[in-house]
């Protein structure tokens, strides 16, 4: 079934967005082979050049390497990927913070939020 994309970004970019995320999620592991591009052009109902363009943006992130003859591999530099997670959760508490605040919390009422909503979830 193909991927759900929105207008706000390119496609390309939603793409390495979604692949970076299952690999910082480990739900694709350090070191594994990845699909090809024509694969995962198919699985996401895209063009194969979009995904080759997402491939190279997780490349330049140092997310993925190639190997010439063997294809595209996710890193094994596990530093690099915590990394990459700390920096995704500071994004998403970014976005949040601002849509509380744009609804009317302050800081002590985000807080009082969270610890409510995360003392639920137990």
């Amino acid at each position: 079934m193909a991927w759900k994309f929105d207008e706000k970004s390119p496609i390309y970019v939603q793409i390495a967005q979604r692949v970076k995320m299952r690999i910082i999620s480990q739900d694709i592991k350090s070191g594994e082979q990845l699909p090809t591009v024509r694969e995962f052009a198919e699985e996401a109902g895209v063009n194969p050049n979009t995904m080759q363009r997402a491939f190279i943006e997780l490349e330049r992130d140092g997310m993925v390497y190639s190997q010439r003859t063997s294809g595209r591999f996710v890193t094994d530099d596990k530093e690099l990927i915590e990394q990459k997670r700390h920096e995704l959760a500071e994004e998403e508490i970014k976005m949040f913070i601002n849509h509380m605040k744009k609804i009317g919390f302050d800081d002590k009422k985000i807080i009082e939020e969270l610890m409510k909503y995360l003392g639920e979830s137990k």
